[in-house]
């Protein structure tokens, strides 16, 4: 059980060993971010801005102006939502490789409750021209993904997690770039999950087996550039379509499945996550049942 901001944290060590145009900064909050780890490694490299988010975007920017690949990091509910004019028109706008790592990311930040569990940050970022966007499901992906989104030219989101979770995949896994990765070959319906939710979709598959219904699990780790060509064999494959994601339902990933089957196969998607609300402040694990975004809700879609 790892939580894929710890993932990042140990995957920007070893990316700064490899490539020494790597700097990161973050915004008071290195020590939740993991972004730590780079400044104990590398201090000269690392920039504490404070508590000035759009401080921070805004010179990320003219690091990667000047050949620095910057990593700039604070939690999702800041990286997405304080810093958006400046993303938009300091880094997308202008198409700088600036990439911008948010950490607490959905309802399970827990405890912190509603005004930090952000739940619009994929839909907001997916909107913007130049930018990529990226949700990892566990350890093994995370670090793949850091160290992959460094040989890409441009603005990237990724986010990431409190919550820690099961490994998923081994270390001989093959992953790329707006691939998602099919767990599975179950006929009876396709569950697409990103993030937090692809562990629980995995436990769903596992039990509704025994009830002998046969899933498929799509693990969505690229949001943007989305698989059109995986959406649409498993909307051909498979006679129901779901998805689930720690977000709102409205603009995330499940939305952006939804547009693809508008425009190519139009066929019904069930929708799971949080129904156009604020969170709330509880245990992620509690919150993840509350909202009906867990495996057990899955499970019930098959009553």
């Amino acid at each position: 059980m790892k939580a894929t901001r710890q993932s990042y944290g140990e995957a920007l060590v070893e990316l700064g060993k490899e490539n020494k145009n790597i700097v990161v900064l973050d915004a008071d909050l290195a020590t939740a971010t993991k972004t730590i780890e780079f400044a104990k490694e590398f201090p000269n490299r690392f920039f504490d801005i404070g508590i000035a988010e759009a401080d921070m975007i805004g010179t990320a920017a003219g690091m990667a102006t000047c050949g620095k690949i910057p990593y700039a990091s604070t939690f999702a509910v800041f990286a997405a939502g304080r810093t958006y004019d400046q993303i938009r028109s300091s880094v997308c706008y202008p198409n700088l490789n600036v990439k911008i790592c948010a950490t607490h990311a959905g309802v399970t930040v827990g405890e912190d409750g509603a005004t930090h569990q952000m739940l619009e940050d994929l839909s907001l970022m997916r909107v913007l021209p130049n930018m990529k966007v990226f949700c990892p499901s566990d350890d093994i992906q995370t670090k793949w993904l850091i160290k992959e989104i460094s040989k890409i030219d441009g603005p990237c989101y990724v986010r990431l997690c409190r919550l820690a979770t099961p490994e998923i995949y081994d270390e001989n896994q093959d992953f790329e770039i707006g691939k998602m990765v099919q767990i599975g070959e179950g006929k009876d319906a396709t569950i697409f999950a990103t993030g937090v939710t692809v562990s629980e979709a995995i436990k769903a598959q596992k039990e509704l087996k025994e009830k002998g219904i046969d899933v498929r699990v799509i693990d969505v780790h690229t949001i943007k550039p989305l698989d059109v060509e995986m959406v649409l064999k498993c909307a051909k494959e498979t006679k129901r379509l779901i998805s689930i994601e720690d977000h709102s339902i409205l603009g995330g990933m499940g939305s952006a499945i939804a547009e693809v089957l508008t425009d190519s196969y139009p066929i019904k998607l069930e929708r799971m996550g949080v129904n156009d609300k604020f969170g709330k402040s509880g245990k992620a694990e509690e919150l993840l049942k509350y909202f009906e975004i867990d495996s057990t809700a899955i499970i019930s879609k098959f009553d």
